[in-house]
């Protein structure tokens, strides 16, 4: 006897969804697309001008004064795109902080096909999220945030947005790892193979009971587009932010007020430990853990009733609990355990402050351009930034020109590109990046992670440190 199942049956049969169709039709009202306008500075650069009696006088003025009436340097309209979710009936969206930032103006599209405007409640672009208003006259459809951190490597999820401008659109993928670290310090990155384009930022990703277990933010990608390999910022991450944005309209962040270091093997061989938990001070600046009595030399291994398995892990420890909060901090000193008892402070009120050692003298000048990996980089200047159209709050390093036979032009990079951070670490100048690529070297690592900004959207590449 021959048995024929249908399609439906035998997806059920291998623990497959049959369909997302019922899914996506129950989830696609919460989903916006965003579009945002910004007002750039008009050119301040050269404009064509010609020689005085040069026979093209005429035709470059003429060309100038059509497309510009004779104001080279009236301000203009730029416009992006993006994607975000309803959180609440009363209008409360999420969606990335890079698809909003610098915006004059926010409209936000809803799948039913009507437009509201939209007002910014704040910003975190440590986690790149960003959270947004809108008024509306009936209860919204919204969606509930999940729990990230039961989301398996293999789950089924589901990416929502509006890739390339296409307007609302769904893919499907699984999660293919979990905990991904890239570029912040408080990552918690969901990594999927669920198609995510330009557009994509700020959409949710869906877990198969409708909720959202993630905000797509990036892709590593050799060309711009989508690879499957996507990234997105954990859930449980975001609602924390979303949380304080509500309430304060900013982050507000735990500091313990040290400087630390994972416990290598040497190190804790060195130090007669028994493994390498924990984290090792490396100095006690002014601040909570100082007048608390934290040393130089001591190993974190508890805090506020949890243990350190490393030094990312107390960073999001501490970044997560509240401000002001007296917790006990157990170390190994010398061998013995000291509890010591310490209220924090406040991160966001630390960074900025900026230290006497940052101000670089004004006599040190960077240098106009430099050859690193491949690319022609300068230092983001004004003129440049109204070329391109980039906000003030977009920093990082101008690509003028890329080899075309280098690994950099293989991978997608081009004129145009800025690279905002590089081995984890914001870049601000030459000198930065060719920090970075030292602290490669040095550590023995043979490629260098950048993160490449281009009409504000960002994506990672990997570059070979010998590719030049």
């Amino acid at each position: 006897m021959i048995l024929i199942l249908s399609t439906s049956l035998m997806a059920a049969a291998q623990g497959l969804p049959s369909s997302f169709a019922e899914l996506a039709e129950r989830i696609s009202p919460s989903v916006v697309n965003i579009t945002t306008s910004t007002t750039v500075a008009g050119r301040t650069g050269p404009q064509g001008i010609v020689p005085e009696g040069s026979p093209f006088e005429d035709f470059f003025r003429e060309f100038q004064d059509r497309n510009g009436n004779g104001e080279g340097e009236r301000p203009r309209k730029s416009s992006a795109l993006g994607s975000g979710f309803v959180i609440s009936e009363d209008g409360y969206v999420v969606t990335n902080n890079h698809v909003i930032e610098g915006a004059d103006e926010i409209q936000i599209e809803f799948f039913e096909g009507f437009e509201l405007p939209a007002t910014l409640v704040g910003t975190d672009p440590n986690t790149d999220i960003a959270l947004l208003k809108v008024d509306a006259e009936e209860p919204l459809k919204f969606v509930n945030f999940g729990d990230s951190n039961v989301a398996r490597v293999g789950d089924w999820v589901v990416a929502m947005g509006n890739p390339l401008g296409q307007g609302f659109s769904v893919s499907a993928g699984i999660v293919s790892a979990r905990n991904r670290a890239l570029s912040g310090t408080y990552d918690d990155y969901i990594q999927t193979d669920a198609a995510i384009n330009r557009g994509n930022s700020g959409g949710p990703l869906f877990n198969m009971n409708g909720e959202v277990i993630g905000v797509n933010t990036a892709i590593l990608s050799p060309n711009g587009g989508s690879i499957g390999i996507g990234f997105s910022m954990a859930s449980n991450v975001v609602k924390r932010v979303v949380n304080q944005l509500k309430e304060f309209g900013e982050t507000r962040r735990g500091w313990l007020g040290v400087r630390i270091q994972d416990v290598t093997d040497d190190v804790a061989e060195a130090m007669g430990l028994a493994n390498t938990a924990g984290a090792l001070v490396t100095d006690v600046p002014e601040g909570p853990a100082m007048e608390s009595g934290m040393q130089s030399g001591d190993v974190i291994l508890s805090f506020d009733g949890n243990d350190v398995a490393d030094t990312r892990g107390l960073v999001r420890q501490v970044g997560n609990t509240e401000v002001g909060k007296t917790v006990r901090v157990i170390v190994n000193r010398a061998g013995k355990t000291e509890t010591l008892r310490i209220t924090l402070g406040r991160r966001e009120e630390v960074e900025s402050a900026v230290p006497a050692s940052q101000v670089q003298p004004e006599d040190e000048e960077e240098p106009a351009e430099v050859v690193l990996l491949g690319l022609t980089l300068a230092p983001l200047s004004t003129e440049m930034r109204d070329q391109m159209q980039l906000p003030e709050s977009i920093k990082g390093l101008a690509v003028t020109a890329v080899d075309e036979t280098s690994e950099a032009f293989e991978k997608g990079l081009r004129t145009g590109d800025v690279i905002t951070e590089a081995g984890q670490s914001a870049v601000l100048s030459v000198s930065d990046l060719q920090d970075r690529i030292d602290e490669a070297e040095e550590a023995g690592r043979k490629s260098l992670l950048l993160l490449v900004r281009r009409g504000g959207d960002p994506r990672f590449v990997a570059l070979s440190l010998h590719s030049e």
